[in-house]
Parts: C-alpha cells; sequence; structure tokens
C-alpha cells in the first residue's frame, strides 16, 4: 500500500493553485495545506492563515503537522533562505536554496550573471542613482 504524504505549499497564486491541482491527483498525495492559499487553493485542500515570508512560523506548523514535503515557490520565502532552514531542520523541502534562487529574485544579478557567462540577453544597464538612469 503506498502511504499517503502530507505536503506543505507556499504561497498564494496562481502557480501554488496549479501546481497543487496537480499534486492533489497523485495516488500518494494525501493532505494538502497551503500557506496562505487563495479562493482556489481552498477548494483543492486546507489553507492556513501563515505569511509565505514567516519563515518561523511555516518551519513550526510544518514540525508539528509532521509534513512529509513542502514545496517553496515564491521569490520572496525564497530570498529569505525558507529551504536553507528547513534543511537546517531536516525537513524535506523543495525549491532552491537562497544563494541559487538569486538568479529569480535579484534581476541585477541575473543580468550580470548572464553576460559574465555570455549567455544571451536584452541590452541593459543597471543604475543606483536616478539622475544618472535619465
Amino acid at each position: 500500500m503506498i502511504s499517503k504524504q502530507k505536503i506543505l505549499i507556499i504561497g498564494n497564486g496562481g502557480r501554488e493553485h496549479a501546481i497543487g491541482w496537480k499534486v492533489a491527483q497523485s495516488s500518494r498525495a494525501g493532505k494538502i495545506f497551503f500557506a496562505p492559499g487563495n479562493g482556489g487553493t481552498s477548494q483543492i485542500g486546507t489553507n492556513i492563515d501563515i505569511k509565505a515570508t514567516d519563515i518561523s512560523k511555516l518551519l513550526e506548523f510544518a514540525k508539528k503537522e509532521k509534513m512529509d514535503l513542502t514545496l517553496a515557490l515564491p521569490d520572496d520565502p525564497l530570498a529569505l533562505g525558507i529551504v536553507d532552514e528547513f534543511r537546517k531542520q531536516n525537513l524535506r523541502i523543495w525549491g532552491p536554496t537562497k544563494a541559487a534562487s538569486k538568479l529569480e529574485w535579484s534581476k541585477a544579478f541575473s543580468k550580470d550573471f548572464m553576460r559574465q557567462h555570455n549567455l544571451p540577453t536584452a541590452k541593459f544597464e543597471i543604475f543606483n542613482d536616478f539622475e544618472k538612469a535619465k
């Protein structure tokens, strides 16, 4: 018999809804939680009132409810290092580390990375001074 997995999906957007909808179709999916979720996700699983950026409360919830897997999807919790923190606590989480996710949440970093590695990208300049940007 296949054991049912308890899954926590972090976020409140369409991406989280779509992934939750697909996960729910798996014979291995048990109870699915969304933090914080949205109107659509409440039809798939249980929304919990924890912000996606409240890493300590998410850790506490995952431990208390004995989550088998957490999916970290939005930029903000990734930029805060949610994957690194869950791993420190030996909790299973899917998503990039803070360092790896910087390509997504820091556009300046990702553009510099592309330029340094000769990857195709649109022409760009990075400014820290509004007057120089004019």
